[in-house]
């Protein structure tokens, strides 16, 4: 696999791909086929069925009642944000976080197989590769944003009223979206030259599921594995998309500034990779 790797960045360095504004014209000039890759992945999904891309609607719709009922009837849980919470209110932030995680979950879980999925762009036709990892993240949120209209509209219905502060929530999204495209990129790479990668990644983003605060405050977390919580950036991530949407906060400016930062350096390595390795897909596949 390294020879395959090394014959195809022979007369490309990997610095070459280091440069946003050449990757950002790139995939601009692509933008129409991102467009159809990621409304075509999200109506296949549901292609076929009575209800089609209505079931976009129903399926988080039934998630978010069910939550509803398990942690308002059972569990009487709260998350503690303020002392008039309800048990429908934890249920709403819980599924507010599991909306925002699912935007990296599913582009991260498809990336192992994604180029796999698309031999015949690999080797009959000249095509750019590298927008199907964007059209994932791009199907993802527009999953996600189904799921947000809900979520939006029920607590309307909770609470009332609507924070203004949901207009910042874009903002938060950048190094969430950042940083899933260039996991994306660099697994969707491997994932050609190390078929078992995708096996690993599903374990891996189960365990992050109960690790990122999706169920749970990260005050609930015992101060002796706090710093376990502060090395994963999901659950700041999380937390600050709950400050915008649901609890009606700015975000915190400070994250928000060096997490831009970090998650586009993990974009550009991600792509740099994914650009460096593509020509050798060919002698794999």
């Amino acid at each position: 696999m390294n020879n395959v790797i090394c014959e195809a960045g022979k007369s490309e360095k990997l610095t070459t791909f280091l440069n946003p504004v050449s990757m950002a014209r790139n995939l601009y000039r692509h933008r129409s086929l991102i467009k159809q890759f990621a409304w075509r992945d999200f109506v296949s999904r549901y292609k076929g069925s009575f209800l089609g891309v209505f079931w976009s609607f129903i399926t988080p719709l039934m998630m978010l009642a069910v939550y509803a009922f398990v942690f308002s009837v059972i569990f009487k849980s709260k998350w503690n944000v303020k002392t008039d919470q309800s048990q429908i209110d934890f249920a709403l932030t819980l599924f507010c976080g599991l909306t925002v995680f699912n935007i990296f979950a599913e582009a991260v879980t498809r990336a192992p197989a994604l180029i796999l999925a698309y031999p015949n762009y690999v080797k009959k036709v000249v095509f750019p590769l590298e927008v199907l990892p964007v059209a994932a993240l791009g199907t993802s949120l527009l999953n996600a944003a189904v799921s947000l209209v809900i979520l939006l509209v029920a607590q309307l219905i909770v609470s009332q009223t609507i924070s203004m502060t949901i207009v910042l929530f874009p903002l938060v999204l950048i190094p969430l979206c950042a940083a899933t495209l260039g996991i994306t990129w660099f697994l969707s790479s491997l994932g050609v030259f190390i078929r078992d990668i995708g096996q690993a990644v599903g374990v891996l983003v189960t365990i992050l599921l109960f690790v990122s605060g999706v169920f749970f405050p990260p005050t609930a977390v015992p101060k002796e594995f706090s710093f376990l919580v502060q090395l994963n950036p999901l659950v700041s991530m999380l937390e600050e998309s709950r400050r915008t949407l649901m609890w009606g906060l700015y975000p915190d400016w400070e994250w928000l500034l060096s997490a831009c930062i970090g998650s586009i350096v993990i974009m550009m390595l991600g792509y740099a990779w994914f650009m460096r390795t593509k020509k050798a897909f060919a002698d794999v596949i």
